[in-house]
């Protein structure tokens, strides 16, 4: 769905300032179990409290979601993590490398974690994130409880990295969106499943693989088992138009998403910087879903560093 056809299906959400009275505005809807939008570093989330089981049905509602796809859960700082997972050793070097910030760890649920059972999709692990931006994270300080926290779009649609993206995709779903401008990364965050036995990439996002082993050695061969965490339905991001990727060629009615020297309609990084091309892209899939083409093609980007998270969220738009 775009967001023009969004905007027919009911009034706007309420964008308000993330100042004090937002901040406070926010805070009171959380603690009554009603879905607020929020920004992260990486897109903008739709939070609910993670401890109701109603805030959290609510979400689903609002986007659409598949009841079998879990919810990441954000938290303020380790010792919250420490109530709802198990952590061991890796995880706590994983913190210190990487937290605050774009990495979410798949982990052992505790058995009085108090997390709403959709929250976890019926599984017995949890994904946990703390996030780097400053309103999330002191919203999360304010509540004093966790937050489930989706990409705040319809299920399926492409992520939102301002707050007028998500005003257009959630219209008549949600009441209030805190404006904490564009989002700096761009990308949803990386998530890493902890095994017994080692560890494995289920989404790439800012965070690399590489970086990731640097911290804990090599990741485990092999594919992943089911939906385990957000992000891996093999349709996704989809701005609901035909998607042609490493289109090297000009086609009539295609809107062209190009990178460095390719200008295309919408350029990801005229320099060619990767992470700035990674901070743009949903912008690009939301200016091409709202464009007069019937048709998007994507110029052929390198796959190096987090150039493999763009890829990836281009493969599942395209599906």
């Amino acid at each position: 769905m775009n967001e023009a056809t969004a905007r027919n299906e009911g009034p706007m959400p309420r964008i308000a300032q993330a100042d004090e009275s937002g901040l406070a505005g926010a805070v009171t809807l959380l603690r009554e179990g009603v879905p607020v939008a929020l920004p992260t570093e990486t897109v903008y989330g739709l939070a609910a409290r993670a401890d109701d089981a109603g805030a959290v049905a609510a979400i689903y509602r609002a986007k659409g979601r598949p009841d079998f796809n879990p919810l990441i859960v954000h938290v303020p700082d380790y010792a919250a993590l420490e109530r709802i997972a198990v952590p061991d050793e890796r995880v706590r070097a994983l913190a210190n490398a990487f937290w605050p910030g774009a990495l979410t760890l798949v982990l052992p649920l505790r058995a009085d974690s108090g997390l709403a059972s959709a929250v976890t999709a019926g599984l017995p692990t949890v994904a946990v994130r703390m996030p780097a931006h400053p309103v999330m994270r002191e919203v999360l300080r304010r509540c004093g409880f966790p937050l489930a926290a989706p990409s705040a779009n319809r299920s399926g649609a492409v992520s939102p990295t301002s707050a007028a993206h998500v005003a257009a995709s959630l219209a008549g779903r949600i009441e209030l969106v805190l404006d904490g401008g564009h989002t700096q990364r761009g990308l949803e965050s990386t998530i890493v499943a902890l095994r017994p036995s080692g560890w494995q990439v289920l989404r790439p996002g800012p965070v690399t693989e590489e970086q990731v082993a640097a911290v804990l050695g090599p990741p485990l061969c092999g594919d992943t088992d089911g939906i385990e965490a957000p992000g891996q339905l093999a349709s996704h991001y989809a701005p609901g138009k035909p998607v042609r990727l490493d289109a090297a060629d000009e086609r009539e009615g295609e809107f062209r998403i190009g990178f460095g020297s390719d200008d295309g309609h919408f350029n990801l990084s005229p320099e060619g910087d990767l992470n700035a091309a990674a901070s743009r892209l949903y912008s690009a899939l939301h200016a091409a879903a709202a464009a007069p083409q019937e048709r998007i093609a994507v110029v052929p980007l390198p796959r190096d560093g987090i150039g493999e998270a763009i890829a990836d969220r281009l493969r599942r738009a395209a599906a």
